[in-house]
């Protein structure tokens, strides 16, 4: 009998332990109870370069460590407006030319640090200094006539004139903040303050993020995230089907939607980005020069089936626009019929240049969309007597041949910068696009006030678009795709980051 009771008496005792286990997992430290943390994969295209979005150019640093491992003062949602983050609040002078930033209290970085003023001065100071920034960074900051800690907790930052811009930019990787004690060392190991900390960089594989011990604010609900890289769309597609992957960032394969249509085991999101797919035509030293001329420019413009095209290379998926503006921008207006489809109309422009049997160099990377777009341009633009010779490069040669060296004629590459149409004022980027008029009303409206500001960009789209600066063959939609599971993912693609910050595991 006794033996008995001490069964049962062990047998309560190690049920309540497991009960105790058990809801230790699920409950949070508030209280509350939440999913138990997990590891994420994400799939993804475009290969960093570098783990400093300041000193090397693309998209692929931001989309994996912007507002996850980078924190900015300020911060752009899915519907592209200013959200707060390392500033708690901020406040702007009625000259609109002095900005007063109070930062949030508890942040600090991954090293313990704290964020404090003089931290976010160091890095505004940086990038205006430092000569590795890149030139499209120092542009950003140009305006920033001083920064200054006013305590521990208040920066005050002053213009040398008003600026529209100048806060949206620094929500991208001009405004990151990192710990000052390791700029140095930024390419190879970022250190900041985000809900993330970086574990690793396999060049050419994938990024590993760390869930941050010590993090000031929310805190993620995985324990690690992997940015899994893809140069075939098909392969991402296999190991999103295989299980390999959590999440497909952006399909590249829209083609490939029906095999994710069983809702019980994935999501498919779908919304807008910032991603405009331009056909570059270089207009200074490098490129051909009668791309110079508007009526050649022009023929180009209407020698492509921009609809085709879309058909063809994305399923159809994504919206045809005109210029540079994408529908989340305040000043959009559908301009995608200003150069409709008109072969004849190509070749009596060709014809008034004084252009024939004009052969141009469309150099494109190795990304999903370009090649195929490339081989579909050259077939059209040959029916009305250009020839387009197609070489595909892989990311880092493009970068250092086409971005940098300006080496081609004509290329294809998305844009996914928010409020990129600013980079047609400027004369020394790849496209090398030299309208002062055009450059002239952009900086009219840079220092307009809200209302002005919004007419006279959209002046300056109209402008863009009727001198065919470039080619805007269409605006990427945002398709990710997602174990059925997986929550928290942005409708739309605003920044240049796949934000993990909000998602989460209903399975814990």
């Amino acid at each position: 009998m006794g033996s008995k009771m001490r069964l049962r008496k062990l047998a309560s005792l190690l049920v309540a332990s497991v009960m105790t286990m058990t809801l230790a997992a699920c409950s949070s430290s508030d209280g509350g109870t939440e999913e138990q943390a997990r590891d994420l994969v994400v799939g993804a295209t475009a290969q960093p370069q570098s783990m400093d979005p300041t000193t090397t150019a693309g998209a692929a640093i931001q989309q994996a460590l912007l507002y996850n491992v980078y924190e900015t003062l300020v911060k752009i949602d899915g519907e592209g407006k200013l959200k707060p983050l390392l500033a708690q609040s901020w406040t702007r002078s009625e000259d609109r030319k002095t900005y007063t930033f109070t930062l949030q209290p508890k942040a600090k970085f991954s090293t313990g640090a704290p964020v404090d003023a003089q931290a976010v001065v160091d890095n505004i100071n940086r990038i205006r200094t430092d000569k590795k920034v890149l030139p499209l960074m120092k542009k950003q900051m140009a305006v920033v006539s001083s920064a200054t800690a006013t305590d521990a907790g208040t920066v005050t930052v002053k213009l040398s004139r008003p600026s529209q811009a100048w806060l949206y930019d620094m929500a991208s990787a001009a405004g990151i903040v990192a710990d000052p004690k390791s700029f140095a060392t930024l390419a190879k190991s970022p250190v900041a303050s985000g809900p993330f900390t970086f574990a690793e960089w396999k060049q050419g594989e994938s990024v590993g993020l760390k869930l941050s011990q010590d993090y000031w604010g929310t805190p993620s609900r995985f324990d690690t995230v992997t940015f899994r890289y893809f140069a075939d769309a098909n392969s991402m597609s296999s190991a999103m089907l295989s299980g390999d992957i959590d999440v497909i960032s952006d399909l590249t394969a829209p083609e490939a939607l029906d095999q994710f249509s069983d809702t019980s085991k994935y999501t498919v999101t779908e919304g807008t980005t910032n991603g405009e797919v331009v056909l570059g035509l270089n207009q200074g030293k490098g490129g051909n020069p009668a791309l110079k001329n508007l009526k050649v420019r022009q023929a180009i413009n209407h020698a492509i089936d921009r609809q085709a095209l879309l058909d063809s290379v994305w399923g159809g998926k994504g919206t045809l626009i005109g210029s540079m503006v994408p529908p989340t921008d305040p000043w959009y207006e559908d301009l995608s019929k200003t150069y409709p489809y008109d072969p004849a109309k190509a070749k009596a422009l060709l014809k008034e240049a004084g252009v024939s049997n004009l052969t141009l160099r469309l150099r494109v990377p190795t990304l999903p969309y370009a090649p195929p777009s490339a081989q579909f341009i050259a077939s059209q633009l040959k029916q009305v007597g250009i020839t387009a010779t197609v070489e595909e490069l892989d990311f880092s040669r493009w970068l250092s041949d086409v971005y940098t060296a300006g080496n081609y004629d004509m290329t294809i590459v998305s844009h996914v910068e928010p409020r990129d149409i600013v980079n047609f004022a400027n004369p020394n980027y790849y496209w090398h696009y030299d309208n002062p008029d055009f450059a002239k009303l952009v900086a009219q409206a840079d220092a307009a006030d809200d209302a002005q500001y919004v007419e006279l960009m959209k002046k300056a789209s109209k402008m863009l678009a009727t001198d065919a600066a470039a080619d805007w063959l269409w605006l990427f939609p945002h398709i990710a795709v997602s174990r059925s599971d997986i929550t928290g993912i942005n409708a739309n693609t605003t920044s240049s980051s796949f934000d993990v910050t909000q998602m989460a595991s209903r399975n814990g």
